[in-house]
């Protein structure tokens, strides 16, 4: 059977809240197996690997297209994002995180990113884990300039959960 493994992260506000047991739970629940797990303060460098400053990273914050867009349409988006990225970073370095290698057959990160719901947690179905235990939303976090809190990350394609992996696994690596 072949196998594809993903990268989940409890954030400081899942720790906090003791979430980190039940989400592991979940993911179990729906066959998925943890292979490695650690809890940890993130280091400014890893923190910085994950959530870089490049404005490459910053143009594609929110899976937005912008090949059609001016020079100056895409120098709004960094300047805007730059201070969310560095934001989220404070964050990340805010309190514990729980990053895990994640496995599964094929299709795990899709089923993962569905356990996990939709990013807006205000918008995450019940029976999710954002759905059930998110208190957050992106209209909040904007008023009050901030980071949205979404409890766990997890990675959206197999090249990103490998980066991932190598970011906070590099002994696995």
């Amino acid at each position: 059977m072949d196998k594809e493994r993903s990268f989940v992260m409890v954030k400081p506000d899942g720790t906090r809240r003791g979430l980190t047991e039940e989400i592991v739970r979940r993911l179990e629940t729906a066959g998925l197996m943890i292979v490695a797990r650690k809890e940890m303060v993130a280091t400014p460098e890893i923190v910085a690997q994950h959530y870089p400053l490049d404005p490459e990273y910053l143009l594609t914050m929110g899976h937005v297209d912008v090949s059609g867009w001016t020079q100056e349409q895409k120098n709004e988006k960094i300047a805007k994002m730059r201070p969310r990225v560095e934001e989220m970073q404070r964050f990340i370095q805010s309190g514990p995180v729980v990053p895990m290698i994640v496995e599964g057959p094929v299709g795990a990160i899709a089923k993962i990113r569905e356990l996990v719901g939709k990013t807006n947690p205000a918008e995450a179905a019940p029976g999710t884990i954002r759905g059930d235990f998110g208190e957050d939303s992106f209209e909040k976090a904007d008023r009050e300039n901030r980071s949205v809190l979404t409890i766990v990350h997890a990675s959206g394609s197999s090249e990103e959960a490998e980066k991932e992996i190598r970011i906070w696994f590099p002994e696995l690596s």
